[in-house]
């Protein structure tokens, strides 16, 4: 078998798509679940996918990830800033709002007082984000950087007493970014606030379902192995356990796993 590269060039072309970068993060792959949920179909990308690539996959949005790093260490990990020039829709998230802030011009310090855990958020700006939303919400914070200058055309839209800066916006680049984690389920309108993302700033129709994802890979299976027999290493865990199982309903008389 070939690698997913085709299937996902396919699946984006057949769908709206929202790629996300993936930094490092724990909750990469909970964020794509989120953004599956609104019916809205993703792919998650290292975080080295450049701007041409992306371009190359037409998504209507950019999800940065958080991650373990701060912008300043030597060996902080990076984005294309090309990306920022697409104008396609960008939400950095906690790490991904240091790196835009950081790549855009702004500045970004170690706090005095990290934050892990619940907290407290104002919002003190309009913003689409926070649509529909009060001006108070608990959300998750897990951080112990903070952005203290903005880049040049962003507008602070909610801080807590410990950081005066937690969500920044430039509508007009449609880029926008929170130092908390709407993906979990400690922040109670993390779902709206994706929800507002995807449809109020990306413009998604909301017309992908997970089932469409399965028929789509079983047509890919078996237009890569139309002939020849199949070897499938299984282990027991979930990845190579959803490959079997898809292998099984695509070419099951030519599939042979073995378990390692």
């Amino acid at each position: 078998m070939t690698d997913d590269s085709q299937s996902s060039n396919e699946a984006a072309g057949r769908h709206q798509t929202v790629i996300i970068l993936d930094f490092g993060s724990q909750y990469t792959q909970l964020i794509a679940r989120r953004v599956r949920e609104n019916r809205v179909y993703c792919e998650i990308q290292p975080y080295d996918f450049d701007a041409e690539a992306i371009s190359r996959r037409n998504p209507i949005g950019v999800i940065l990830s958080g991650g373990p790093q701060s912008v300043y260490e030597q060996d902080a990990v990076q984005v294309d800033a090309g990306i920022f020039e697409l104008g396609i829709p960008v939400l950095g998230i906690c790490y991904g709002m240091h790196l835009t802030a950081h790549q855009l011009g702004g500045q970004v310090e170690g706090s005095e007082r990290r934050e892990y855990g619940r907290a407290e958020i104002d919002v003190v700006e309009s913003s689409i984000l926070f649509d529909g939303l009060a001006a108070r919400e608990t959300v998750w914070m897990s951080h112990g950087d903070r952005v203290r200058e903005l880049p040049e055309g962003f507008r602070v839209c909610a801080s807590t007493t410990n950081a005066p800066v937690v969500a920044i916006e430039n509508p007009e680049r449609r880029i926008y970014c929170i130092q908390f984690h709407p993906e979990v389920s400690h922040t109670v309108s993390g779902g709206e606030i994706l929800r507002n993302f995807l449809y109020g700033v990306c413009g998604a129709a909301g017309d992908w379902k997970m089932a469409s994802y399965v028929d789509e890979a079983i047509e890919a299976i078996s237009r890569q192995a139309p002939t020849g027999r199949v070897l499938c290493a299984l282990s027991g865990g979930v990845d190579s356990s959803v490959v079997a199982a898809l292998l099984n309903r695509a070419v099951a008389d030519r599939t042979v796993a073995v378990f390692v």
